[in-house]
């Protein structure tokens, strides 16, 4: 709870994945990838209940090994077309039903993130509720020259661009490490996307997102190297 508004944590977690088959308790550095979300969650006490949305048997049973609540997604609610926030608002109505909580504020943690911290998910809360925001999303600097590529010739999209990286204006890139609404955005809208949307600029480290088996390889990697960095 921050300044007496109840947040609900979700990590939304469907069996079915197109890219990587059971990505979400696909072993990484030898645990299941959703046990990190669920761990750095935990570390957060601003959020007052925390749930895995899942369809799937295994991946409930790995979030209920690790001390976490599930709430059972039907199947209309789990498929590959179903949006994040259909899984959201089932959520939500189910603890308002079984529980009678009423949440001011929806975190949204994909098991995809395996480096997000708790400082991150206790900053971007702060930072929506203090801003009186509707909707929040993580996102990540970047120097990099972006364009489009017309009949084979680069465009810029930022044309005169300086040519060291270090002298560059950054640009931010959407993030999947961390999103929040306010529960009457969400409910009113269907959507976490919002016109005035804010932007909680997160590590690079932490922008890290699987989705593939290079990106699993990437991660196994980079926590390699952490933990020797640690020692």
């Amino acid at each position: 709870m921050i300044d007496n508004h109840l947040i609900l944590g979700v990590i939304p977690a469907r069996g079915g994945s197109q890219g990587v088959p059971g990505k979400n308790i696909k072993p990484l550095a030898g645990r299941p990838l959703i046990a990190y979300a669920m761990e750095s969650a935990q570390k957060c006490q601003e959020l007052d209940c925390l749930v895995v949305s899942t369809d799937d048997p295994e991946i409930k049973s790995v979030a209920l090994d690790h001390g976490c609540r599930v709430i059972d997604r039907p199947d209309q609610l789990a498929g590959p077309e179903a949006p994040t926030e259909v899984a959201l608002l089932h959520a939500l109505d189910v603890l308002e039903q079984d529980d009678g909580k009423r949440f001011d504020y929806v975190v949204v943690l994909e098991p995809t993130s395996p480096f997000r911290s708790a400082n991150t998910i206790r900053g971007a809360c702060r930072k929506i509720i203090e801003n009186d925001g509707q909707s929040l999303l993580a996102v990540r600097e970047s120097r990099e020259v972006t364009g489009e590529l017309t009949d084979d010739l680069f465009r810029p999209h930022k044309p005169g661009q300086a040519r060291r990286r270090q002298d560059r204006q950054p640009f931010y890139v959407e993030a999947s490490t961390i999103y929040v609404a306010s529960t009457a955005f969400l409910r009113q809208t269907g959507s976490l996307v919002a016109e005035d949307w804010l932007g909680f600029v997160v590590p690079p480290e932490e922008a890290v997102d699987i989705n593939t088996l290079e990106d699993f390889s990437m991660a196994e990697s980079l926590m390699k190297a952490r933990e020797k960095y640690h020692d």
